[in-house]
């Protein structure tokens, strides 16, 4: 693998070009691979860019819904409720990802400080 076509795939990815991302996964570029330099993986970057086209795609393309990105230190679920994507969540745990419990909020200060950080959109 080029280290080279991972970085333009995986800015790729970010910026929302499905049609980059689809040409470096058809020439091999590893969809889960997370380059020394950046310990991100392309799924959780482009959750946490909001390119939804992306994020299909590479879950159609292999994509681990479990694999952590080291640098945002978050697992694709994670990133989907950070972002407020319940949708994405739950089909990432569909596809074999590990569940998020279930943000309780309470009446103290620490409950109101944390309520919103990892609430679901809806909940």
């Amino acid at each position: 693998m080029d280290g080279g076509n991972w970085k333009e795939m995986f800015a790729a990815a970010e910026e929302g070009d499905l049609a980059l991302v689809e040409y470096h996964v058809s020439r091999g570029v590893d969809v889960n691979y997370a380059h020394p330099e950046f310990l991100s993986t392309p799924l959780v970057a482009s959750i946490l860019a909001r390119q939804e086209n992306i994020v299909h795609f590479l879950l159609a393309a292999g994509a681990d819904p479990a694999l952590r990105s080291e640098f945002d230190g978050l697992t694709p679920v994670q990133a989907a409720r950070r972002v407020g994507w319940p949708a994405l969540e739950d089909k990432l745990v569909a596809l074999g990802a590990l569940p998020l419990p279930p943000v309780v909020a309470g009446n103290g200060w620490f409950g109101r400080l944390f309520s919103g950080l990892f609430r679901r959109s809806g909940s």
